[in-house]
């Protein structure tokens, strides 16, 4: 079974990363509704969904199981990419982030307890991490190919580019029934309230997930963002055709990044591997986004090869602290308050670039990430002090 569900799971994901539309995204919503502001705001409207589903779809993931939370997740993707497709105002824009939302909220935290939990049916949790950076790896190699093809077809049609998207959604519905459901590790005999409870206090209690927990939140609410907002600075430097290209660089050094994360997280070990990969990816942006010029665009590409391995070290690192019947509860409150410092983040940013230009927003939404930094950093002396 396991076999079957990773092969699915390797496809699954490549479509989901196989998005024409996403590197001209935000050029797209600012383009429809008039401003960054409101443009960004689309940005934030998906993630504040997200944060609205996010405990309501990881409770029933624990409830019913992991492949029709894929299910339902999948339907919900489709009909977001076709608001977006449609997208005759900012209104329509709103429907399909608000669908997105859910989508992700189904997929956050149950697609990786669905892999753990596949693996577990075969006692093989120990190799999560290394199966977790094969799957991951054809997502980026997706978004890689696609962030190019994006890029040249925006540049003779916006809506070629949405509609063209739409059919991968399509091809995820297919393969999301073919899934075979792996075992609940234990029936839910809570009510819901007190399952929500008991999984706060062990964050609380656990102090290694507590840092993981406000690294994580910290990071997603920044570097996703930034993520999704950087075309629109690309697009000061760089004609429209080329957007997609350093998203691809960056899409496939990342995806050799989470294909041998395994290997490199047996070497270097978990939390040395999140304290570097936050300092480089760090004076990467601030160099790009403080000092502006044409080949700024490349420079946090090199920060790719550290990106697919970190986010499996943080995920694996995180799976372990975990209880088995909460699992996908656990990750859904973290990526609950990941959400919900996006969607704030989002509005800041989109005033910002409104008032000073993209680049400028950019590198005060750097500033505000340094944290992470810390953070790191006090998990690593405390592995460090752990091991001796």
């Amino acid at each position: 079974m396991y076999r079957k569900n990773i092969k699915l799971l390797s496809i699954f994901n490549f479509l989901i990363g196989f998005n024409l539309f996403w590197p001209i995204a935000i050029i797209y919503f600012s383009k429809v509704s008039g401003s960054f502001t409101l443009g960004a705001s689309i940005l934030g409207i998906i993630m504040l969904a997200s944060t609205v589903f996010e405990l309501p779809t990881g409770i029933l993931s624990d409830l019913v199981g992991r492949k029709y939370t894929i299910v339902l997740g999948t339907w919900a993707r489709v009909f977001a990419f076709l608001f977006y497709a449609i997208g005759l105002s900012y209104w329509f824009l709103v429907i399909g982030a608000i669908f997105e939302g859910l989508s992700r909220a189904f997929y956050s935290g149950n697609n990786d307890a669905f892999l753990y939990d596949t693996l577990a049916d075969e006692n093989m949790e120990s190799e999560f991490h290394e199966y977790q950076g094969k799957v991951s790896s054809t997502e980026q190699l997706a978004m890689g190919i696609s962030a190019i093809l994006g890029g040249i077809i925006a540049n003779f049609s916006f809506s070629s580019v949405l509609w063209l998207s739409v059919v991968p959604q399509i091809g995820m519905l297919f393969v999301s029934y073919k899934f075979i459901n792996p075992k609940l590790r234990k029936v839910l005999d809570t009510n819901i309230y007190s399952h929500i409870k008991e999984a706060m206090a062990l964050f609380v209690k656990n102090k290694k997930l507590r840092l993981l927990s406000l690294a994580s939140v910290i990071s997603f609410s920044i570097s996703e963002l930034k993520w999704g907002f950087t075309s629109a600075f690309i697009a000061t430097v760089w004609p429209v055709w080329a957007i997609g290209i350093p998203q691809t660089i960056s899409s496939f050094g990342a995806s050799i990044s989470f294909f041998f994360s395994g290997k490199l997280i047996k070497k270097f070990k978990e939390t040395n591997i999140l304290l570097f990969d936050s300092i480089f990816g760090k004076v990467a942006s601030l160099i790009a986004f403080g000092y502006p010029t044409v080949l700024s665009p490349l420079l946090g590409t090199p920060s790719s090869l550290l990106f697919g391995v970190a986010n499996v070290a943080e995920k694996t690192l995180m799976q372990k602290e975990f209880t088995n019947h909460q699992r996908a509860t656990m990750a859904s409150l973290n990526s609950f308050a990941g959400s919900l410092g996006y969607a704030g983040m989002s509005l800041v940013l989109g005033g910002l670039a409104d008032r000073m230009g993209p680049a400028k927003a950019l590198f005060i939404l750097t500033l505000i990430g340094l944290p992470t930094v810390y953070i790191r950093w006090i998990m690593f002396r405390d592995d460090r002090k752990a091991t001796v």
